[in-house]
């Protein structure tokens, strides 16, 4: 477990001395959202009723953010060399490194959420709900992403890569995060439905993320 935590306080330290975590998503998704009501124009209503949209594409779009860097870098240096011959098994050093990409891009988007829901005309309940349901399925969308980060660890520039193997998989995520949004504002299921199914989403790439991400990191030399 001290290993486990020391992994995660140094790429969390990592990310934020280099600032390519929290900071990159969180402008990135400011941009999405601001530059929709633009190309949409002054119809308040119809930019109230895709917002939850919006910002889910948002956030799938802005997560893909730093994968490339995820396990590379270490690939690169030698470090991956040496979790590989340390007591933590390979699958704990995933979900310690998935956890901290999750802390500076997944969580600081959920958080933002509300405020910029208020830039897409978005109701209050909505905009809760977009915030719960952002931090229900961010971390599947960083355990989705971790396998193709695993996948091409060993190849430079891999970043394209890894959303065209991502993106497809994130589609069920984005599709129950829309859905529990919309169910919070007068949907015709309960809110809680797709949450739910969103909940168990993140569970079960939880686990495909940590051991397929795990077992790509072996063939990487």
């Amino acid at each position: 477990m001290s290993g486990f935590l020391a992994l995660v306080r140094r790429d969390l330290a990592l990310s934020l001395r280099i600032g390519g975590g929290a900071s990159f998503a969180l402008v990135f998704f400011l941009m999405i959202v601001t530059l929709t009501p633009f190309a949409i124009g002054p119809d308040l209503n119809l930019l109230s009723r895709i917002a939850p949209a919006i910002l889910w594409i948002g956030a799938v779009l802005a997560t893909l953010i730093g994968l490339d860097r995820l396990f590379q870098a270490d690939a690169e240096d030698g470090t991956l060399d040496l979790l590989k011959a340390g007591r933590l098994p390979l699958e704990g050093v995933v979900l310690a490194k998935c956890l901290a990409h999750w802390l500076t891009t997944g969580l600081p988007l959920a958080l933002a959420a509300p405020l910029f829901g208020l830039l897409l005309a978005m109701e209050p309940a909505g905009m809760a709900a977009a915030a719960l349901s952002l931090l229900v399925g961010t971390p599947a969308l960083t355990f989705i992403g971790a396998v193709g980060a695993a996948l091409t660890a060993g190849i430079r520039r891999g970043g394209v890569l890894i959303a065209i193997m991502a993106l497809p998989l994130m589609i069920p995520v984005l599709i129950f995060g829309v859905a529990a949004c919309n169910a919070a504002v007068g949907g015709t299921i309960p809110f809680a439905t797709p949450l739910a199914i969103l909940g168990a989403l993140t569970l079960i790439f939880a686990v495909i993320g940590v051991i397929g991400s795990a077992a790509g990191l072996r063939q990487v030399d």
